[in-house]
């Protein structure tokens, strides 16, 4: 479940996930999603640092958001886990060319 929801700078939303990224914990970071892009915030960082597994339905949540956040000219970007297992899906299924990531959130949230 995503652990926290915050504004880190006035037109970004960041959420902070950890654990497991799953179709348990795709649900409730896809109402998160729905709810920034509902009221008017089309730039979203999703921190996964602490997320040490992720599964077809994570990604197709984070797929999902990242679609819609386009549609209304934003974007979503994300901060890299740092578990080795959790960042090789994104590098096997070539996500992490789909999707601007970062290694930590500062780096995230610059330009923007």
């Amino acid at each position: 479940m995503p652990g926290r929801l915050t504004r880190k700078a006035p037109s970004v939303a960041t959420i902070t996930v950890s654990g497991r990224l799953d179709a348990v914990e795709a649900t409730p970071l896809r109402a998160a999603l729905n709810e920034y892009l509902t009221t008017g915030t089309n730039r979203i960082v999703i921190d996964l640092t602490d997320v040490h597994f992720v599964d077809s339905a994570g990604l197709a949540a984070l797929v999902i958001g990242m679609k819609r956040a386009r549609q209304e000219n934003g974007d979503v970007r994300l901060v890299s886990p740092s578990h080795p297992d959790a960042q090789r899906v994104f590098e096997l299924t070539k996500f992490d060319d789909v999707f601007a990531m970062a290694a930590d959130l500062d780096s995230a949230l610059d330009g923007w």
